[in-house]
């Protein structure tokens, strides 16, 4: 039987991917980190493989040669300085010892980097040509996927058979932790402003598609952004708030006031020891306005721009149905 192996999979996007997998008859190793995480990918069909970024002899234990190939997805997504040794080490540290276990035991690899390599720094609309400066970035979230990247293509480069995925804003269903919070603040009334940027929101039912069609179609040494319809932060607030029957703003917080803010949230933090509602790292991403240019991957992946309207009520009404919204 085909076997894989997946990281992050108890995950947003990996989720999804080990659903997709599974129904297309793979049979998925995951890995894990508790005995909680185990139950879970149990009954979702995966084998458990106990590990996680911050241990490489794990990781080179866990990439076997009878596998077919390893999807990559998991990363650490923080937005919080206090955390971005731990992000180092998952993001930079994990990715390189996964990629070259993958390398050396000549299994192929499918790695779900980010829009986030290409930073906040790059302008216009993106393709897979335009230079990636999440180097030079002060955001560490995009610099460790930048680096981590770099150490995938590095691997690459001696041999490694890899693709590399770029997704976009993702929402859809199953998210518990990423958009779904900005809906779940309409819902309660405490938003406190629209960020002024704007986005491409991925579907992340596609996004997972895509990860399988770039496996099964030998796409080794392409790269595929994927990306979706193109709106401003306020314009999706406002859809949210229509569908949920609830007052939003109706004009943008300017960049400014939402940068101080983050900072001044970042002072009080670092007083009370807790994490900010929002990061200066957080309120640049939202102040960004980022365009995604997918064609390649509708080409060669046959990915499937959802409309963001389609994308909003699944994600609502899945929300609904898991006790995330105030009932009606």
């Amino acid at each position: 039987m085909t076997t894989v192996l997946l990281t992050g999979a108890t995950g947003f996007v990996g989720q999804h991917l080990l659903r997709e997998l599974r129904a297309a008859g793979v049979q998925v190793r995951a890995l894990s980190r508790s005995a909680t995480a185990d139950a879970a990918l149990r009954a979702a069909g995966a084998e458990p493989v106990r590990g996680d970024l911050e241990g490489p002899d794990a990781l080179a234990a866990a990439v076997t040669p009878d596998l077919d190939a390893v999807f990559h997805t998991a990363a650490d997504t923080s937005t919080w300085r206090a955390h971005a040794r731990r992000q180092e080490t998952i993001n930079v540290d994990g990715t390189r010892a996964l990629a070259r276990a993958a390398l050396a035991q000549g299994v192929r690899f499918v790695h779900t980097a980010s829009v986030s390599s290409f930073s906040h720094l790059a302008h216009g609309t993106l393709t897979e040509d335009t230079p990636r400066l999440g180097g030079q970035s002060w955001v560490n979230y995009e610099r460790t996927k930048f680096l981590g990247e770099e150490a995938v293509r590095a691997a690459m480069a001696e041999g490694l058979r890899a693709t590399i995925l770029y997704p976009a804003h993702i929402f859809g269903p199953g998210d518990t932790r990423n958009w779904a919070r900005l809906i779940q603040l309409v819902d309660r009334g405490e938003l406190p402003g629209a960020p002024p940027g704007s986005g491409a929101f991925a579907d992340v039912r596609e996004v997972a598609r895509a990860h399988v069609a770039a496996w099964q179609r030998d796409t080794w040494g392409r790269s595929f952004l994927l990306g979706g319809e193109h709106a401003a932060f306020l314009d999706l607030i406002g859809r949210i708030g229509a569908r949920l029957r609830k007052p939003v703003p109706r004009r943008a917080t300017p960049a400014f006031a939402l940068k101080g803010y983050a900072r001044m949230m970042e002072l009080l933090a670092r007083l009370r020891g807790a994490e900010p509602t929002l990061t200066a790292e957080a309120a640049q991403f939202t102040c960004h306005h980022l365009a995604v240019d997918s064609s390649r991957a509708v080409r060669e992946l046959d990915y499937r721009i959802t409309p963001l309207d389609a994308l909003l009520d699944d994600t609502i009404a899945w929300m609904r149905e898991h006790g995330m919204l105030a009932a009606r």
